[in-house]
């Protein structure tokens, strides 16, 4: 009896073997692989991390490069060297970064990694270092920014350039040791991404291809030249890109984002005004440079400080009229076009990034073929890029995948990367996740109601439930408070800095004090939510404007509230642009999408209920069994979005009130599959 049972799970585990090597055949048939890129993932980090080509490398610094204008770049130059450390007569393809942070900081994350002792013990010790057992997951998170290739993604990366690449880090026109004024994303800083773009292609040293790489600002800067197709550049990998700026980050749903801009600011104008102290020793100090930080030492704050102390709407000076009126040089300059980028595009993003917005939309839009974009969308925020990767089960690190999507497409090398899934997402409420495309296919939009119902699972100014139906009539009503600052919102607008406490950051319980709350019955089974997400509510105002946030909400059977996604909107700015705007096939929003501007202004008149429609950026997510949907309500979202002085005044940050009303309910539009039993 023992044998025939032995042979039956014999048998049994056979069949088990038989299935999943099929299995593995269909998804190999199909593209589909293991986020962790399965085999070809270990084969592009052996590649990366194996022998290199080229012992050395043979830095050029500071190398003028004269734009069509006259003005000056300076870029620094890194080339594969010889064991004696010259340089390679071979040409090879070029990576260029543009940075506005100075190449000091490349150069320092480079330094870094030159000692490969430190960085090695520090890249292993970090692989396992893990404080979340006493709320410091998010520190923990930080620290698994170094395994992930990070820094060699951020600036300079000295295996790739020995594996056969050259690589130049130029600094902004404006910002570290070039000359001109800091244009901040402006038409003519556009154009340098080009003019550098084909510089770099007609050096000796260069075969004529021209790739690119970056964090952040370089990411946009990717994007943006990309979109006006210099012939040179064959490949871009923005890690975090913006491309809606004004929505993604200067005036989210028309608040300033005071936990980011100010700091950034400071950062960058500050970093500009280091001056090049060698060139003042050897003799060659750029006049002209010193000229340009006198003439324009504080860019954009003039921005930034009139939107904190101009008292009224009337009294909007010019410089900062023209960030609120569409057709503006720098609002059309801020708004990308990737639906223009006709080359390989491998992005990186997160659900909790200030550029969380624009990530999947520059994937969306870009115009090649499946096997030339990829999306990966990672539990971070924008200080935590990467963090995770490289670990088990996840994506392989960002320098491993930049090198071998550039072997891909700037050597013609056949690794596998072009199969690599379409999109590899952090699927919250779950983890590591491949599919097809984003937002996954078969999802359907349906309406959740708010109902002034009491679920009995919050704590909070009101705890409302979501129901498939509109409830009784009711008035709630919501002061504006500061529980915000310990929130995930205020995480994302900080860039990361308020997440370090998971206490805030990973649970949104103390900030539901100061909120209203709606949440539905618990789950029957796994629902997968993904896409982006509309609020409609039905709102009355005591005066002439308001700020309305809202977040939607995971919530656990312990009464762990996380947030997925949220958005905000001051109320006189919700006038909905509907030829830039999507809806669900039932004609309710997905994404309104709101003029923000002072020529669209709708103010409130005090008592009378008004429609406010309110966009969250696309997420993606499970709720397993158990665990319930939940919409927030909030009057006030500092830091993420401060009203502009004038609105804020006109709010005088009164109570404001949502009208729960079965003839004109308020809703939540949200795409989900499978079968919640709701």
């Amino acid at each position: 009896m023992y044998r025939g049972r032995r042979l039956a799970r014999t048998l049994i585990a056979g069949l088990v073997t038989v299935v999943t090597i099929g299995m593995g055949a269909v998804a190999a048939q199909s593209g589909q692989a293991a986020p962790d890129g399965g085999a070809l993932g270990a084969q592009w980090t052996a590649t990366h991390d194996g022998p290199r080509a080229h012992p050395n490398v043979h830095i050029e610094w500071d190398v003028p490069i004269t734009m069509s204008d006259g003005t000056v770049l300076k870029g620094n130059v890194y080339r594969p060297a010889d064991a004696a450390g010259r340089p390679i007569e071979s040409p090879v393809p070029t990576i260029v970064n543009l940075t506005p942070y100075t190449k000091l900081v490349s150069n320092l994350a480079d330094s870094v990694l030159t000692f490969p002792v430190l960085a090695d013990a520090l890249t292993e010790f970090f692989k396992t270092f893990d404080l979340s057992g006493i709320g410091l997951g998010g520190l923990t998170d930080v620290t698994k920014v170094l395994p992930a290739g990070s820094l060699r993604a951020f600036g300079v990366d000295r295996k790739l350039v020995q594996s056969g690449y050259a690589q130049v880090v130029v600094d902004v026109r404006g910002t570290g040791f070039s000359q001109g004024t800091w244009q901040v994303f402006g038409e003519r800083e556009q154009q340098d991404g080009v003019e550098v773009v084909e510089w770099a292609a007609r050096q000796p040293w260069s075969d004529g291809k021209v790739g690119m790489n970056g964090i952040s600002y370089s990411a946009i800067n990717q994007v943006h030249t990309a979109e006006r197709r210099p012939e040179p550049l064959k490949a871009i990998f923005p890690i975090v890109p913006g491309s809606d700026l004004l929505r993604d980050i200067a005036a989210t749903g028309g608040g300033v984002g005071l936990g980011f801009l100010p700091a950034w600011l400071l950062a960058v104008n500050g970093t500009k005004l280091v001056p090049d102290v060698q060139s003042m020793l050897t003799g060659r100090f750029d006049g002209r440079w010193l000229q340009d930080r006198i003439a324009d030492p504080f860019t954009f704050f003039n921005y930034l400080l009139a939107s904190l102390t101009v008292p009224s709407v009337d009294a909007i000076p010019p410089d900062l009229q023209v960030l609120l009126t569409d057709d503006s040089p720098i609002r059309t300059a801020w708004l990308g076009h990737p639906e223009r980028v006709n080359i390989p595009t491998f992005v990186y993003g997160g659900w909790h990034d200030i550029f969380t917005y624009s990530s999947p939309r520059v994937y969306q839009a870009v115009d090649v073929p499946d096997a030339q974009k990829k999306l990966i969308m990672g539990d971070i925020y924008h200080l935590t890029n990467g963090s995770g990767n490289g670990l088990p089960g996840a994506p392989p690190r960002l320098d491993v995948l930049q090198r071998a999507w550039f072997d891909k497409w700037l050597k013609g090398i056949d690794n596998g990367i072009d199969r690599y899934d379409n999109v590899t997402l952090w699927q919250q409420g779950n983890g590591w996740t491949s599919d097809s495309a984003f937002p996954r296919p078969g999802m359907e939009y349906r309406r959740m109601y708010l109902d002034a119902a009491r679920s009995g699972t919050a704590n909070s100014v009101h705890d409302g439930s979501l129901s498939t139906r509109p409830g009784a009539p009711a008035r709630l009503t919501v002061a504006p408070g500061l529980a915000s600052l310990c929130s995930r919102d205020s995480a994302t607008g900080t860039a990361g800095m308020t997440s370090l406490l998971d206490v805030c950051a990973e649970d949104a319980r103390i900030n539901e004090l100061n909120g209203l709350t709606f949440t539905s019955a618990p789950v029957a089974e796994p629902t997968r939510v993904s896409g982006p997400i509309a609020v409609h509510l039905n709102t009355v105002l005591d005066t002439t404007d308001g700020y309305w946030a809202v977040t939607v909400n995971d919530v656990a059977p312990d009464g762990r509230s996380t947030v997925w996604t949220s958005g905000q909107l001051q109320a006189s700015l919700r006038k909905v642009n509907d030829a830039k705007a999507t809806r669900s096939p039932n004609g309710d929003y997905t994404d309104p999408y709101p003029y923000l501007t002072l020529a669209d202004r709708l103010p409130l008149k005090p008592g009378e209920p008004t429609i406010v429609d309110i966009g969250l950026p696309a997420t993606d997510g499970v709720l397993k069994p158990g665990h319930r949907l939940r919409v927030d309500v909030y009057a006030f979202n500092f830091p993420r979005g401060m009203p502009l002085r004038p609105l804020l005044n006109e709010s005088e940050l009164r109570p404001q009130h949502v009208e729960l009303d079965p003839n004109r309910p308020s809703w939540v539009n949200i795409p989900i599959s499978g079968n919640p039993g709701w």
